[in-house]
């Protein structure tokens, strides 16, 4: 199997969450030309279930793959770009279905003693495809559910050839933050006859960051950013609505209850103090990535012998992934991987090294037969 060559090909075919069409018939082709004798293949909304049968199981493990992408235009200037305008795989999701594809093909070809299932999940960017996916799972499929589960995400930070973890938390609790004002326009020379929102908006958007730096200890961690303020429609109306769009980024849950918390008290106030409505929509929230302590020690040691592998203890991030869903309820453990490029995660130029799937595939096969 051509690794690389799929990897091409998916990402030119990014599809956002719950829309991944094309990326689910194109993962079915490829894993149907697989022999499916120890082979089942479950589709579950735009995602799929892959089990292989081991030879004498005694338990099931997992890995999980996120197959969809962003909403953002792509400026690598690869030929294998995206074919889908505003929309690329920046997140390496591409990368990571490649992975997946050549892990299964190893464990079909070469069977485990124990079982072993491969989610291809949906909507890890949004709304969330992880919760949905485990429920289902647990209520329809409870045969499919790992006793133990894997992922792994890319980091262009590192170089080709490093795996970094950490026991416990690893990823940051997440929500999205979507704030409306509504107020009253009009005509630019008679403000008195208004409720401007675009003051109001820019007066809400100053105090959110007084959320952090003076209200939550300075020995916790969280992050409140507005990424995008929109009001108004020509330079001589006063705007009747404005939008405050951003993200916070938590520790702990509690942190997170009381961040949301001070924000509403603060929309409160904007409500009352500029005579307008004021309406807050948390959007997605993702669970944060807690690691197993067991497993993120025994994979640790087994890639410290490795060949060829520089494994790190990392620290936590206030990353957002919604695999913390899975580490919630199952013994689990994501890991980054080194793809060394000179552009982050979420950024229109980002190249991952591709040489990852030369090696990946055999290193977590290797990791599973020792489980």
């Amino acid at each position: 199997m051509d690794l690389i060559q799929i990897r091409r090909e998916l990402h030119e075919i990014p599809e956002i969450g719950f829309q991944e069409f094309k990326t689910q018939s194109y993962l079915k082709k490829i894993i149907l030309q697989m022999p499916s004798d120890r082979l089942e293949l479950v589709e579950w909304r735009t995602g799929l279930v892959v089990k292989v049968k081991g030879l004498s199981p005694e338990k099931t493990i997992g890995w999980r793959t996120d197959i969809d992408g962003l909403p953002m235009l792509e400026e690598t200037g690869l030929p294998f770009a995206s074919r889908h305008e505003g929309f690329m795989h920046a997140c390496g999701h591409d990368m990571h279905m490649a992975v997946a594809l050549g892990l299964l093909e190893q464990l079909v070809e070469q069977p485990l003693d124990n079982d072993a299932v491969i989610l291809f999940q949906p909507a890890e960017e949004g709304p969330g495809g992880a919760e949905p996916l485990l429920a289902w799972l647990e209520q329809e499929r409870p045969d499919l559910v790992p006793d133990e589960l894997f992922a792994l995400h890319i980091a262009p930070e590192l170089p080709l050839g490093t795996v970094a973890t950490k026991p416990g938390l690893l990823f940051a609790n997440t929500s999205e933050l979507f704030i409306d004002l509504h107020g009253k326009g009009g005509h630019a020379a008679y403000p008195h006859q208004t409720r401007d929102m675009a003051v109001a908006a820019a007066a809400l958007m100053m105090q959110l960051q007084t959320v952090v730096s003076r209200n939550v200890d300075p020995m916790d961690s969280a992050v409140v950013t507005v990424g995008k303020m929109s009001a108004g429609t020509v330079q001589n109306i006063i705007a009747e609505r404005a939008r405050l769009e951003g993200t916070i980024r938590t520790l702990t849950p509690e942190s997170m209850e009381s961040v949301k918390q001070r924000i509403e008290a603060l929309c409160k106030s904007i409500e009352t103090g500029y005579e307008c409505q004021v309406s807050i929509d948390y959007g997605a929230n993702y669970r944060q990535v807690d690691n197993d302590e067991q497993l993120a020690e025994s994979f640790l040691r087994y890639a410290q012998d490795a060949p060829g592998i520089q494994a790190v203890r990392s620290k936590a991030a206030m990353t957002g992934e919604d695999f913390g869903y899975f580490t919630e309820r199952l013994p689990s453990l994501m890991f980054w991987a080194g793809v060394g490029s000179d552009y982050g995660l979420h950024h229109a130029k980002l190249t991952p090294d591709e040489g990852i799937l030369v090696y990946m595939p055999k290193f977590l096969y290797d990791y599973f037969k020792k489980r």
